[in-house]
């Protein structure tokens, strides 16, 4: 990865961008995410522009936009009755890794946000994802030892992950 990148957020004039990489990242790692490919496939331009709107919830959605325009990575924070959560993890193959700092640049504004709302950020990473589990591991998320079935493939599991702040 050479390209330098921005963090940001996105809004609804965004829509294309956010519909191509969502498309992007349920073709790369189906397991990661509670919507399959089909399903996405078939959302019209309404639905991608309230996706791609400002979050009204109080969560934060960034994006990583490269230099010359490309989106390669996002995350989002959504707050909920058990403190702040991280959902919506990818980067872009090429800019994955501590070397191109894509990762850290969306997780740090992630855990800044959260840090207004508790001491704690959590997630659910599923069973069979090793490299994303790795790589919050990396990042000083632990294992708490709570499980949930993965709606889209009740054998595996989502295993909760935290990170105190």
């Amino acid at each position: 990865m050479t390209a330098g990148f921005v963090v940001r957020s996105p809004d609804e004039e965004d829509w294309r961008e956010a519909r191509d990489l969502r498309l992007e990242m349920l073709a790369d790692t189906p397991i990661a995410y509670l919507e399959t490919l089909e399903t996405a496939l078939g959302h019209d331009e309404a639905y991608w522009r309230r996706r791609a709107r400002p979050r009204t919830d109080g969560g934060i959605t960034v994006v990583a936009v490269t230099d010359d325009g490309r989106w390669v990575g996002t995350m989002a924070g959504i707050p909920g009755a058990g403190g702040p959560t991280l959902v919506g993890v990818y980067v872009s193959p090429a800019f994955r890794g501590r070397r191109a700092g894509v990762t850290d640049a969306l997780l740090d504004a992630v855990e800044t946000w959260a840090r207004g709302h508790a001491d704690v950020l959590r997630l659910e990473v599923n069973e069979l994802n090793a490299r994303a589990r790795a790589a919050y591991e990396q990042r000083g998320f632990v294992l708490t030892g709570r499980t949930s079935p993965y709606p889209l493939d009740p054998p595996s599991l989502e295993l909760e992950m935290i990170k105190r702040l």
